[in-house]
């Protein structure tokens, strides 16, 4: 029989593309979300990518007794735990919210989880849990020292995580620490529909080359790298999908917890990025230098050598890859999903 996998926050940028690769990989589906930033014509799409009808339902994961009735409803075989809120400088402005969403959304969803036996988890973190690090790249062995709020509820959220596999060797649980996925569907039927103004450097990009926002602000020109602007792990956002159903495989065969970062070994400077995108989208993208942002780094990139030898997972597609497929999805939907 095919595997039926929840996806917490599928209708989300990460989560609808990782629905495309676990319906194009054999596994069944279904969707939770409460659309506060995402909306329900995200999941038609991805049935139109796939050609694969599959259920969802519009609830917050901190509502356990909606919660409990989906539970209910199928048979699960795993979770991929993808809900949460992500805005670095908005969390630096309201820490209850995230604490509330990003850990009491996880402690639900483990308690319903743990109720059902259901143990097989693949939950999406964040490489912000590292914070500034002096050894880069980062290893999944670094110390976490977040500085934001955001990174914080995540590291949280993982030493949950960790405790519990401590208690119960019978889950099976792979954190996965992202690095900044960026791109959309080749399609351009998915992508990147940020609520309000952008919080991060390809949506926005996109948005000038639309003419919805005048110019880029880019954040610190004096830093300590080639080009002055902050360095960064860019990945396409296919590649992070198809490392999520990997790992899913992976807790398949194997017990226990494990954590991997995903993306591409290498970093690109923000101006890199710009000069990227103008060349695969043929249009400029005016820009002004702005102060430094609180608790941005320099420069910072994966080690992925573990995903590699573990996963056999690799990132494959280019920077230009990235920024061709970021303007195929902005071009064709100048309002979003809207």
């Amino acid at each position: 029989m095919k595997q039926t996998i929840l996806v917490t926050g599928g209708a989300g940028y990460i989560g609808s593309h990782t629905c495309v690769e676990l319906l194009a990989s054999g596994y069944d589906i279904v969707v939770v979300d409460n659309f506060s930033n995402s909306k329900p014509a995200v999941l038609d799409r991805v049935g139109q990518i796939s050609g694969q009808e599959f259920p969802w339902y519009e609830i917050d994961v901190r509502d356990r007794a909606a919660l409990a009735r989906v539970f209910g409803k199928h048979r699960f075989s795993g979770v991929l735990h993808c809900a949460g809120v992500k805005s670095i400088a908005e969390a630096q402005r309201d820490p209850l919210k995230y604490y509330q969403h990003n850990l009491e959304a996880s402690l639900t969803l483990l308690e319903e989880m743990a109720e059902r036996g259901l143990k097989r988890l693949v939950f999406s973190s964040s490489a912000t849990v590292y914070g500034e690090c002096t050894q880069i790249p980062y290893r999944e062995e670094s110390p976490l020292k977040p500085n934001t709020v955001y990174g914080r509820s995540k590291m949280v959220v993982e030493d949950v995580l960790h405790d519990l596999a401590s208690a119960d060797e019978s889950w099976r649980i792979a954190i996965l620490r992202y690095f900044n996925p960026v791109g959309a569907h080749p399609s351009g039927l998915i992508g990147e529909d940020p609520n309000g103004t952008p919080n991060n450097l390809m949506p926005y990009i996109c948005q000038v080359a639309v003419g919805k926002q005048a110019e880029l602000a880019i954040f610190g020109h004096d830093y300590p790298t080639p080009d002055g602007t902050g360095v960064r792990d860019y990945l396409h956002v296919a590649d992070l999908a198809e490392g999520h159903v990997r790992a899913l495989d992976y807790l398949g065969r194997e017990t226990g917890l494990v954590t991997f970062n995903l993306g591409t070994g290498r970093g690109y400077s923000v101006l890199e990025v710009v000069r990227a995108f103008e060349h695969a989208s043929g249009r400029a993208i005016p820009f002004r230098y702005a102060p430094r942002r609180s608790g941005d780094l320099a420069s910072y990139y994966a080690d992925t050598s573990r995903a590699a030898n573990t996963l056999d997972w690799r990132a494959k597609r280019s920077l230009g890859e990235m920024c061709a497929d970021a303007w195929r999805w902005q071009s064709k939907n100048p309002g979003g999903y809207a």
